[in-house]
């Protein structure tokens, strides 16, 4: 079909080519010599949703993010003359939205029922809702791309900044006042061409590129998660991107629900890409209810829910992630620190193998296409602590968690290791944990933080000049027990030496006592920083002042498993009301008993 063929429709939509081969979620047609890479276009009478992958000549590869059931050649295509774009406007938040930014509440409303009807529409953001917009621009200001024209209080617990676009900027002509749609002008700017742009509160953004920034910044920051392995052990920075590989069953969903709970973030993007629906429906019926612990108030007022289950069309997997991620960067524009999880990015790479293998490419490794590292590597540099466009140049930092689920537990498979290349925290959940109930399941042996170095400054004024040090001396206990262990097994309990059993007792205690969790316990859940330091270096203690004594002729090792203070260890936990000075009276206390052992 050439260009004089086309038509255009009544809501714009241009009819452009004409279907030659379906073969599932991928679609050719022809007649599509005026389209672009990434265009949005829609499928046969029902309009489909779908976006151009490839061109060939006249000839597009489609992949088509519905059901294509029925879709044969010779249907009609319709081309949009729009890339594939999120609505950014006020209005996201508390919003839970499919791959495709579809939002699934205004979808069940439509359709009379909780199935997605196929070819069905709705608006991603409120374009009715009036939101009361306060100018922080005036006349006559001259502004730059991501300077804020005003605000709109968004919910209780974030303020909306309203930015100039990206690529645009001048003078003020005009900034309006009061209550407004998303689609309506609330100011006008004349450009360095002297024409007049106007800008309302509704903007777009391809999901495919990144948003623009005008730096990176090192992260000196750690994101606190409340979690005791994450925050001592393997710390994520404010901007960071870590992964969380594991088999089936280790833990990965309640570990990023849990950090997505309690972590520090004022924003929260939840992606469910390919998911047991079982477990995304867990997270959409759980959210709603949860309370902020950091604020007090209904978590879901500084959250994003993006659910695209397994049983949804696979190409939508592919697009849900760029959704997610395009949504934090603009809160990340604002100036805010956003969280993202993606659960999983596994199946985001298996979608991108089976469109790939119906594109017929040169498969590489396993069958996964031969950029599966350079989208990865990609994705996981929108990450990071920045500085945002505009004059008052405002930071913000966006924090990006991936889990990944390798066959079998298998980390030398292709999504772990490019991954890995690519993030530098790394938590590697262990079936071996998960089946003895030792949650959270990260392996204290294999995960790690290339982090940590950038938080010592952190630590010695946040937390405690020796938070390194005790941290350090803990780990070191987790790595010479490993070892010790492979000797009890070998020779028995009864050859170490009290010096090697005082090792043993007290990585147990850190095992036990500190790394174990409960994600459903509230009082457990979250441990704030300087409580997690207390409880360890409580620990600690037995083991520098069991040292002094350990060797001496009349020590009796049974007398020291029966001192009082020893017994009291598991018990740290439950002290939600100590302080700092409780903890150094306990370690007092445990340095006097022990002492008294040999007196």
């Amino acid at each position: 079909m050439t260009k004089s063929q086309e038509t255009t429709t009544t809501n714009g939509d241009i009819k452009a080519g004409v279907i030659l081969r379906v073969t599932g979620p991928l679609v050719r047609a022809s007649g599509m010599s005026e389209a672009r890479l990434y265009e949005v276009v829609k499928i046969s009478d029902e309009k489909l949703l779908g976006e151009i992958i490839e061109l060939h000549g006249d000839v597009a590869a489609i992949q088509v993010y519905e059901e294509t059931a029925g879709v044969g050649p010779g249907d009609v295509v319709y081309r949009t003359g729009r890339t594939m774009s999120v609505a950014l406007a006020p209005g996201l938040l508390e919003s839970i939205y499919d791959g495709v930014q579809r939002p699934l509440q205004k979808i069940e409303a439509a359709a009379g029922n909780c199935f997605i009807k196929r070819g069905i529409e709705a608006e991603a953001v409120d374009t009715k809702k009036k939101w009361k917009f306060t100018p922080v621009a005036k006349a006559g200001d001259t502004v730059i791309a991501g300077d804020v024209l005003g605000v709109v209080q968004e919910t209780s617990l974030i303020l909306h900044k309203i930015m100039v676009p990206p690529e645009k900027g001048g003078v003020v002509v005009s900034v309006q006042s009061g209550e407004f749609t998303v689609t309506e002008e609330i100011a006008s700017l004349k450009n360095s061409d002297g024409n007049i742009d106007s800008i309302a509160m509704l903007q777009y953004w391809p999901i495919r590129k990144a948003r623009p920034k005008q730096s990176k910044i090192f992260p000196t920051e750690p994101l606190r998660t409340g979690g005791r392995s994450i925050d001592t052990f393997f710390p994520i920075a404010k901007g960071g991107a870590g992964c969380i590989p594991g088999p089936f069953g280790a833990g990965k969903t309640v570990t990023q629900q849990s950090i997505a709970k309690y972590c520090d973030a004022q924003i929260i993007v939840y992606i469910g890409c390919g998911e047991r629906g079982n477990e995304m429906t867990e997270v959409l019926s759980e959210f709603p209810h949860l309370i902020d612990p950091n604020t007090g108030e209904a978590l879901m007022k500084r959250t994003i829910l993006i659910a695209n289950t397994s049983n949804m069309p696979v190409a939508a997997r592919e697009a849900s992630v760029y959704t997610g991620i395009t949504i934090a960067e603009y809160y990340r524009d604002m100036g805010y620190n956003v969280a993202l999880m993606a659960d999983s990015t596994s199946r985001w790479a298996e979608a991108m193998r089976e469109i790939s293998g119906r594109l017929e490419e040169m498969p590489g490794e396993e069958g996964y296409p031969a950029y599966l590292s350079s989208r990865t590597a990609e994705f996981y540099e929108r990450a990071g602590i920045v500085k945002t466009l505009g004059s008052e140049g405002r930071t913000g930092s966006l924090t990006v968690i991936g889990a990944v689920s390798p066959p079998g537990g298998d980390l030398s498979e292709p999504v772990s290791q490019a991954t890995l290349r690519v993030t530098k925290t790394f938590w590697s959940l262990d079936s071996d944990l998960a089946y003895k109930k030792h949650f959270p399941s990260i392996n204290w042996l294999i995960s790690y933080s290339l982090y940590a170095p950038n938080f010592e400054k952190f630590w010695k004024e946040e937390v405690a000049e020796d938070f390194s040090e005790v941290r350090k001396a803990a780990m070191t206990l987790l790595e010479r027990e490993s070892k010790l262990l492979e000797i009890v097994r070998l020779v028995g309990m009864e050859s170490l030496s009290n010096n090697d059993r005082l090792i043993l007792e007290v990585a147990r205690m850190v095992r036990e006592d500190f790394l174990f969790q409960n994600a459903f316990d509230k009082d457990d859940a979250y441990t704030p920083l300087e409580r997690q330091y207390g409880i360890l270096k409580s620990i600690i203690t037995f083991f520098e002042v069991g040292q002094t004594v350990v060797n001496k002729p009349e020590f009796v090792y049974a007398s020291f498993t029966a001192i009082p203070s020893f017994r009291e260890v598991p018990k740290l936990k439950e002290k939600l009301d100590w302080k700092k000075a409780d903890y150094q009276s306990f370690q007092d206390t445990v340095r006097a008993e022990i002492s008294a052992l040999t007196a």
